[in-house]
């Protein structure tokens, strides 16, 4: 996140590069942002009816390309040329190498290659992170994702309650593109300058602010029964939107986090956030439950969690139907 923060920071002060070589093998969501601010910001309206163009990698070729690369501005500093889907170019990447070396410097050459990578021995690679920007996403995880979503809606000038943030992340995951949707659409309902509470998620997006993992994993922390009944039995009733695996793979996380916090000798804040890869705000959550699930507890949870995943898939299920697996796990957990 901080590589393409720095990559947006440079342009908004307006220092390009000749290259940007962007690739989102499995999260897209900051190629698609690097490359529309470039498309949306370098060049003024006027500029951008000679100097712009939208390739696609599906209709040209990399001489296509490299040609149009070459071609000097018309009547503005620059020319902006970007390369969507340009995955479909990565087998003539060699054609690349000999324009890297020696890139026009008016150009502004954008290559977006999603769900596939090129092979990062070529020289034609090489030569790109020499002279251009090669950005490739790396895997992102739940808590950076908790921490980017304040942070993205205080410059769209909103807010968010944490609790509105990881029901959020619990039913759609780490997905940042699925996420940016989802918020847009709050932004577009809520006034300018709101704070997004769990309500709003609930009555705008449809996930319950009662019943939901986030809300499972504080009834389990508070020792609270009949409230992690409960909303085992809203996820039977409605199990589309609250599927088991889903479940499993929360709980999951959680005690496998209490497991390494259990662990440690160092428990300051600092140490166990950092260790267990949670902001701050969440440490109070494993300090309460430690209390209540010592290391031997949580061992025999994480092989109750085992045993769950594997009769979810139809392994010796037993007297239980899928729907009650949840209900069952919990009563060896809680008791």
């Amino acid at each position: 996140m901080k590589a393409a923060q720095k990559i947006l920071s440079d342009l908004a002060q307006k220092k390009y590069a000749p290259i940007y070589f962007l690739i989102g093998e499995k999260e897209t969501f900051f190629v698609d942002q690097i490359a529309d601010y470039i498309e949306n910001n370098v060049l003024n309206d006027e500029e951008k009816g000679f100097n712009q163009q939208i390739l696609y990698g599906k209709d040209v070729t990399m001489d296509d390309v490299v040609g149009a690369a070459k071609r000097f501005p018309m009547m503005a500093e620059h020319q902006v040329i970007i390369v969507r889907e340009a995955q479909a170019l990565l087998r003539s990447l060699d054609a690349l190498e000999s324009y890297a070396k020696q890139p026009q410097p008016s150009t502004i050459l954008v290559f977006c290659c999603k769900y596939k990578k090129p092979d990062a021995r070529k020289a034609a690679v090489k030569q790109i992170k020499k002279t251009g920007v090669y950005y490739q996403t790396a895997n992102i995880y739940e808590n950076q994702v908790l921490e980017w979503i304040p942070d993205f809606l205080a410059k769209k000038q909103y807010s968010i309650d944490t609790k509105a943030s990881k029901m959020l992340v619990d039913f759609i995951g780490a997905d940042l593109s699925k996420l940016n949707k989802e918020l847009e659409k709050l932004m577009q309902i809520l006034p300018l300058g709101s704070r997004i509470t769990p309500d709003a998620v609930e009555e705008n997006i449809g996930i319950s602010k009662d019943f939901n993992n986030f809300e499972l994993i504080n009834a389990i922390v508070h020792r609270d029964e009949v409230k992690a009944q409960q909303i085992a039995d809203y996820f039977t009733q409605n199990a589309k939107n609250n599927p088991l695996i889903l479940s499993i793979y929360q709980l999951f996380n959680f005690f496998n986090k209490l497991m390494i916090y259990h662990s440690l000798s160092d428990k300051s804040n600092p140490n166990v956030s950092r260790e267990l890869g949670v902001p701050n705000f969440f440490i109070k959550d494993y300090v309460k439950a430690a209390k209540f699930y010592p290391m031997k507890k949580v061992s025999l949870i994480l092989a109750h969690l085992k045993e769950l995943d594997l009769k979810s898939k139809g392994v010796d299920t037993g007297k239980f139907s899928n729907e009650g697996l949840l209900k069952e796990f919990l009563v060896k957990t809680m008791r």
